[in-house]
């Protein structure tokens, strides 16, 4: 029923607003039936913070990075399932704690200035290259924030080689655990049995780029790109467009014979707002629109009535997502270093008011832990969650030392701009909530996205708005988010996967033994455990579970939806305006 009232409200909305179907389609046809040529033309809301692999920390840069560089194996746009990509193909040996890939012969990395002679022609990539970039991957610097989610307590002397990075001293042979066959095999070696490692492989630390490139642009690659993959940087005028055109080298052809990729080139902009960013997608100035702004609803609702149903002239996708929206606690602070606190805060508001009232139904109420319930394998009604209970939180409350709210300090929640008027739509919910409910008065402060990021991981905040999307299709990609072991070693340093520094041995222990557990069903059998205890700790404070809406113009093709909103352009191409109205 929901999905046919959005279907219904932006047929209403775009259809009430004139033709949108402007963009420049596929011009060349192809073998197969496919078109190349056209230009796909997106936006972002917020700006990208950075593009270099071991920088890319938020959606933003990924879905531009991803565009651009590419790893051994990548995910399916279709269902998020392992495909190969610079690996033509891989195999384990029986415990899964030993893989051998065989790469592609012939790939290049794209011409640049940064190669040998300043000719700029892009070289060859080899086993060496994936090997060079593991040991950036396992180096200790301000420019590397993907070692605690990618080869950290997995890969053999991953931990070693940073270590001794910490130090300046850098041991001689490497990550031990990497090693270079020939020019096209690489074999990694793990500390334990890890069946989900091509789910690693296949996020942004794990892509590869020329040491040539590193050493020429240094810290400038956050936005000097140098990959393999279909598209090239042509240009980035930050806060405003990203230019991607086609890689003419690029290694990989379709199954029917046709160099890849098929369109000319890619187009981001940056419009911050929600319905500026929609009206543009109504004009076709836009190729496609992702997440709907929930505060447009009520302006259309009078106008349903009296509208007749009509063939939208765009595709409606929707999907459950692998992406939650929580509040944070510093919990290394004098406030929310007490559990009751946390929970008398988790059980004050009322998801399910939020959800129906405040997001006109968009999303899923955060009853639960801190994964989402798309994942079809992990059931998270066998979990304890959070219920809407006043008496309970200010019980918690009071044994927190805080009766009726009594002494409990003015406190500011931090929360980004972007994301339309949901971030702080919600927030002012929440904050009147508080207010009733625990008699908890609570600021509002908002800030730039990237001012934001730098004072939640470096614990400059005590409570604040984030959000979470997978990186691979896995449990543990979140459950992540509160492992011990990835909170640094000095307060000073910035932690960016444990933001609250959330620390339990009982959860480090099962969830420690559920990423080496091989049978599936033990293993999400141990991370629902480890789920349970970071609820009973009211470690975060799940707010809904997203659900993915998205536009786009009826012309494109190959751009299926997924519940990661992980893109891949590569095999998307335009239907020239002459064909639309056959198909239809």
């Amino acid at each position: 029923m929901k999905n046919a009232f959005y279907l219904f409200f932006v047929t209403v909305l775009l259809a009430s607003c004139g033709g949108m179907n402007n963009s420049t389609g596929g011009s060349r046809k192809a073998n197969g039936g496919v078109y190349y040529g056209g230009v796909f033309r997106m936006n972002e809301v917020e700006d990208f913070r950075n593009l270099y692999p071991l920088n890319v920390t938020e959606i933003t840069s990924q879905h531009i990075a991803s565009q651009v560089y590419e790893g051994l194996v990548k995910l399916s746009q279709s269902d998020l399932s392992i495909l190969p990509s610079l690996a033509e193909k891989w195999e384990k040996n029986s415990d899964a704690s030993q893989w051998t890939f065989h790469l592609h012969k012939g790939v290049k990395f794209h011409d640049d200035l940064c190669f040998s002679g300043g000719n700029g022609k892009g070289r060859e990539v080899t086993a060496k290259d994936f090997a060079y970039c593991f040991e950036k991957l396992c180096t200790a610097g301000p420019e590397n924030q993907q070692f605690a989610a990618t080869f950290k307590d997995k890969v053999v002397g991953a931990n070693e080689f940073f270590q001794s990075t910490e130090v300046n001293q850098p041991l001689k042979e490497g990550v031990s655990g990497v090693k270079v066959i020939d020019d096209y095999t690489l074999q990694i070696n793990l500390l334990y049995p890890l069946a989900g490692f091509l789910n690693i492989l296949s996020t942004p630390g794990c892509w590869v780029y020329p040491k040539e490139a590193l050493e020429k642009y240094g810290v400038e690659m956050r936005a000097k790109c140098v990959g393999t993959g279909p598209f090239q940087v042509k240009s980035i005028k930050e806060g405003e467009v990203v230019i991607l055109e086609r890689n003419p080298n690029y290694w990989d052809v379709d199954e029917f014979g046709n160099n890849l990729p098929y369109m000319d080139a890619l187009k981001i902009t940056f419009i911050k707002e929600k319905k500026s960013e929609l009206l543009e997608f109504k004009r076709g100035n836009l190729d496609m629109v992702f997440k709907i702004p929930v505060e447009m609803i009520s302006d259309i609702l009078g106008k349903l009535e009296h509208a007749h149903e009509a063939n939208a002239p765009f595709d409606l996708q929707v999907n459950p997502a692998m992406s939650i929206f929580f509040y944070g606690f510093q919990i290394q602070s004098d406030i929310f270093d007490k559990k009751e606190v946390r929970l008398a805060f988790n059980h004050a508001i009322d998801r399910e008011k939020i959800v129906t009232y405040t997001l006109q139904g968009e999303g899923v109420p955060g009853i639960y832990g801190i994964v989402p319930p798309s994942f079809k394998e992990y059931d998270v009604k066998k979990l304890k969650g959070y219920t809407f209970d006043i008496d309970k939180a200010r019980k918690y409350l009071a044994a927190g030392g805080y009766p009726n709210g009594k002494g409990f300090p003015k406190l500011t929640l931090q929360i980004n701009s972007g994301g339309a008027e949901r971030n702080i739509q919600t927030a002012e919910v929440i904050q009147k909530m508080l207010k009733e409910n625990l008699n908890i008065d609570i600021e509002l402060n908002v800030l730039p996205f990237a001012e934001h990021l730098e004072r939640l991981e470096t614990g400059k905040t005590l409570f604040w708005k984030t959000g979470w999307s997978a990186d691979y299709p896995d449990p543990e990609t979140f459950l992540t988010l509160l492992y011990g072991k990835n909170i640094p070693k000095k307060a000073s340093d910035k932690s960016y996967l444990n933001v609250s520094r959330y620390k339990s041995a009982k959860f480090d222990s099962l969830f420690s033994k559920g990423m080496q557990e091989v049978d599936p069903k033990k293993r999400m059998d141990l991370y629902l455990q480890a789920d349970q205890v970071a609820i009973d700790d009211g470690a975060i404070m799940p707010i809904f579970y997203e659900e993915n809406y998205r536009l786009v113009q009826i012309n494109v093709k190959n751009f299926d939806a997924n519940a990661m909103e992980y893109r891949d352009m590569t095999r998307v191409y335009f239907v020239p305006q002459s064909q639309i109205q056959k198909l239809n």
